[in-house]
């Protein structure tokens, strides 16, 4: 005889059906044909797209870079031409529910009459990619603010912003402008998901009771520490110990100045970055112990940051870390890897098993305590246990449970 399910797994299952097969648009907050593929957008989204179509719908943008004001200007503009050429795709050959949208816009914001047009563009090309996958009525998933002005009078029964930034605080973006749409979308919501506990208490009296802590997964799976004898080439015979990065390094989140410290005061071993750069390196990479591989793909990663002794995360302090979660803590976590990091309000439930400076000297006195005290087996377990349960297959479940008691709420109401 069958054992009966738990009156919590019974509620949970009802909620999940009342969504089954529900489409999804995911309004990303980044691009799928050129960002890092760990982000929680693509990680939730091609879960779900195991058992709906899912639309996603590359990054429309705050702000348009300019020359003489904006990091890598043309390599950006370049990037993003090149997205828009793919326009409509289902590019993994395992999940042909998995769709994704370049919408063609004209990256102009200044203007209100510009921003209407773009919102008309991108409108007709988010119904034509719907219509032509099938899909109907679907639950959207909101995480750049700019799909505000694409989805203001669209018939809908369950939206939810996925609140993962602070955008307005992002520079080259018009402030003003950004946060009107972020308290708009927080107005119309069905429920606004953060990952940071900083910031939803910040903006508790826009949200009320819609607000919901829903913390970032992690592919454990995938991020799992290789042995030596399996280490990349490349890495096999840099200069120990090993300080590395693994993540974009854009100029207005990562401290420089503080990257060239670490190498200047370990000079012997090797200070490791590897991913995409919105500004020069220069005045780090001229150091002869500075190795920067550029970015490498999703797959890579694992192996790559195997060969790290310490993981950095060297934030600058400003408005976005002191409102943000980052994933890469987590990977680096499931990693097994010791973890310097700056300061920052998140991190503190880690706090046991991370090392946490509040300035670029304890930074540097931290990772030298790192490299002492935290490389071994012992502590290595501690920090994968921390994220064990922590599994975007978990965080999509999460997810789906939301959305069906929303819907179910709904329906009663009716």
């Amino acid at each position: 005889m069958s054992e009966k399910p738990k009156m919590g797994e019974a509620i949970l299952s009802t909620r999940m059906d009342s969504c089954a097969n529900r489409p999804f648009v995911c309004f990303c907050g980044l691009d799928w044909w050129y960002h890092n593929r760990a982000h929680s957008d693509f990680q939730l989204m091609t879960r779900l797209a195991e058992t709906r179509e899912v639309l996603l719908i590359n990054s429309i943008g705050m702000r348009m870079p300019t020359p003489g004001k904006s990091s890598g200007f043309l390599k950006r503009i370049l990037r993003k031409a090149k997205s828009m050429a793919k326009f409509l795709k289902t590019p993994l050959p395992h999940l042909p529910k998995y769709h994704v949208l370049s919408p063609i816009l004209l990256p102009l914001y200044g203007s209100p009459k510009m921003r209407a047009l773009n919102a008309r563009m991108i409108r007709a090309q988010v119904n034509l990619a719907k219509k032509k996958n099938r899909i109907q009525n679907p639950i959207y998933f909101v995480t750049v603010p700019t799909a505000m002005e694409v989805l203001r009078d669209e018939p809908m029964d369950c939206l939810i912003y996925n609140r993962s930034d602070k955008h307005s605080a992002f520079g080259e973006a018009d402030g003003g402008y950004i946060e009107r749409l972020e308290k708009e979308l927080m107005e119309k919501a069905d429920i606004v998901l953060y990952v940071s506990k900083a910031l939803m208490e910040e903006e508790s009296y826009l949200c009320g009771d819609k607000a919901i802590l829903f913390d970032h997964g992690v592919d454990t799976n995938h991020f799992k520490q290789v042995p030596s004898s399996e280490l990349p080439k490349e890495l096999k015979d840099l200069p120990r110990p090993i300080i590395g990065w693994f993540g974009g390094l854009r100029e207005h989140l990562v401290d420089f100045s503080l990257l060239k410290k670490i190498a200047q005061r370990f000079s012997q071993g090797t200070l490791l970055l590897i991913g995409d750069a919105t500004s020069s390196l220069e005045s780090i990479t001229e150091l002869p112990n500075v190795r920067w591989l550029g970015p490498r793909s999703f797959e890579e990663i694992p192996k790559l940051g195997s060969a790290f002794d310490v993981a950095i995360m060297p934030w600058k302090k400003n408005d976005w870390i002191k409102n943000c979660n980052p994933i890469k803590l987590k990977e680096y976590l499931a990693l097994g890897l010791p973890v310097v990091t700056m300061d920052f309000p998140e991190i503190h439930r880690y706090e046991n098993i991370v090392r946490i400076a509040q300035n670029p000297e304890e930074f540097l006195e931290a990772i030298q305590i790192a490299l002492d005290k935290d490389r071994n087996e012992e502590k290595a377990k501690l920090r994968k246990a921390a994220v064990h349960n922590d599994s975007w297959d978990q965080r999509v479940l999460d997810l789906l449970n939301l959305c069906g008691t929303i819907l179910e709420q709904k329906i009663d109401e009716n």
